[in-house]
């Protein structure tokens, strides 16, 4: 009788959905919860990107806008990661005195809803340079201390149409001495408001622009590179009256969708976690029964068999979107501003989501190939990466000491990785080799010995070998859904011949029962 009711519920456990209501009638409450919670969990990651998209137009606009009112002869378009640049000493002093006036002028030039920051610092200017010394690049000698020093100077907004403010900007310290010179850097923090996620039926938003214009005569070279960075915060607005219904409705309506998806991921958590408890106590029965009856353990591929991945799966995307969720609640309702990690959360849960869908085609043998290669070629794939990772290890930092000085998809680390990965996927191979430098010819025929071994070695060996492990794993699979699949010890207590007949039937029928 023991082994009989074990065998029912053993039976019962790994049926899926469709069987185990015919076998008693039990409504597949996870799975209804399922389709419901990918429509739902679907449609608020859209309404939320719409939201964040109105975010980042209007960061990038900004952005674009500062550089045109702040940069002195900006082309709009960036040269290189710098914005542009200055070649004499009189566009450096035209520069600076630029962005002063520019800022001192704001609220009559800008067409934005700017203002001053006027509980910070207002403009800081800073200068970075060495120490006292003499260069005299004709004769070939040089007296520096290299220590630096930084000076800075203050002006606040409610300073900048005061005499103050013009005897300051003509004081010693713009008295720049360019051979020591390092680097000049200005700073200062707007605010803004963006009113046009009103016309989305949303509240608006505040924002801070922390914006560095620095001066680079690092190289001291003869070309100052000048950076624009703008670091934009979402802020909370102190005080703020809109009169519009509409508005408020559509909060509220927003709001209360919102609830109803973290009630049904909390349903589908709860759901899922009885579920695993469930799976881990009929193991432990199994086990026990096990070991009583033959005396021997139960192999690990068994005991795996009764830990379900998909509801482990399953748990973590619902946790995700509940935290994900009330972030946007409060982000809807203008208590928080944390829209980068709602984004995480809620674009890895809906991926997770989705990817869960896999589980319920996977009842279907024509289906359940993809999910099966998965699973028998990972660990081989992951030991193979790991051997083909320290090839590709070498070649990034070989390419990077050797290249580094002469191509500039070779200047660091992580553009030599993505380099790299590029020319293994075979996008733009020309452009790589083409634009390799030639001053050197030791080193360019290196590039050409360096760029054809690894082409070679990745594309038409190492990938071929990847591609090969899979198609392995798949010819393996074919084999045993024709022939059957290895027989382990839960299987073989499992074996009855009217259960096997039974579920064959439904499977013919899943498809229709599931719709």
């Amino acid at each position: 009788l023991k082994e009989m009711a074990l065998k029912e519920d053993l039976k019962f456990y790994f049926m899926n959905p469709c069987e185990k209501y015919r076998a008693r009638h039990q409504i597949p409450w996870k799975l209804a919860l399922q389709i419901l919670k990918i429509v739902m969990v679907t449609t608020q990651l859209i309404f939320f990107g719409l939201s964040n998209q109105l975010v980042v137009s209007f960061k990038e606009e900004n952005t674009i806008a500062f550089k045109h009112l702040f940069l002195k002869g900006y082309s709009g378009v960036d040269e290189d990661d710098y914005s542009c640049s200055i070649y004499t000493q009189q566009d450096a002093y035209d520069s600076i005195f630029y962005v002063i006036n520019q800022y001192r002028q704001l609220k009559n030039i800008s067409l934005g809803t700017l203002g001053y920051d006027h509980e910070g610092s207002g403009l800081k200017i800073c200068k970075q340079q060495y120490k006292k010394g003499t260069m005299l690049p004709s004769n070939d000698t040089l007296n520096i201390d290299v220590s630096t020093e930084t000076e800075c100077m203050f002006l606040k907004p409610q300073e900048l149409a005061t005499k103050k403010a013009e005897l300051k900007m003509n004081s010693s310290f713009f008295n720049l001495e360019f051979y020591r010179l390092i680097q000049v850097e200005i700073s200062f923090k707007l605010k803004g408001i963006a009113l046009q996620t009103i016309h989305a039926r949303e509240l608006p938003d505040c924002y801070a622009f922390q914006n560095t214009i620095t001066f680079n005569n690092k190289a001291h070279s003869g070309k100052i590179k000048i950076y624009f960075d703008s670091d934009t915060d979402i802020q909370e607005c102190k005080d703020w009256h809109i009169f519009s219904s509409v508005l408020q409705k559509n909060t509220q309506y927003i709001l209360a969708f919102d609830g109803f998806v973290i009630l049904s991921c909390f349903a589908s958590l709860i759901l899922c976690t009885r579920s695993i408890v469930l799976a881990l106590r009929l193991q432990k029965r199994f086990v026990n029964f096990f070991l009583e009856k033959y005396e021997r353990h139960v192999c690990h591929t068994d005991r795996l068999e009764f830990i379900n991945g998909w509801y482990v799966l399953v748990i973590i995307s619902d946790v995700m979107t509940i935290i994900g969720s009330i972030l946007k609640m409060e982000i809807k309702a203008k208590n928080l501003t944390s829209y980068d990690v709602c984004s995480i959360l809620l674009g890895t849960s809906t991926l997770f989501v989705w990817v869960g869908v896999i589980r319920y085609l996977g009842y279907f043998q024509t289906y359940n190939v993809l999910i099966l290669t998965m699973q028998a070629s990972l660990p081989k794939v992951l030991r193979f990466c790991c051997c083909a990772g320290m090839i590709y290890l070498g070649y990034t930092f070989c390419g990077w000491i050797v290249l580094g000085p002469y191509h500039e998809k070779f200047e660091d680390l992580n553009t030599v990785a993505e380099c790299l990965f590029s020319l293994v996927n075979g996008d733009d191979m020309f452009a790589t080799f083409a634009q390799i430098q030639q001053k050197s010819t030791l080193v360019w025929v290196f590039s050409r010995l360096y760029l054809y071994s690894f082409i070679s070695l990745f594309i038409y060996m190492i990938l071929s070998l990847f591609i090969a492990l899979i198609t392995d794993s798949y010819d393996t699979i074919k084999k045993y859904q024709q022939s059957g699949f290895p027989v382990t010890d839960l299987h073989e207590f499992l074996k009855d011949r009217g259960s096997v007949g039974y579920r064959k039937e439904q499977n013919s029928l899943s498809f229709i029962c599931c719709c």
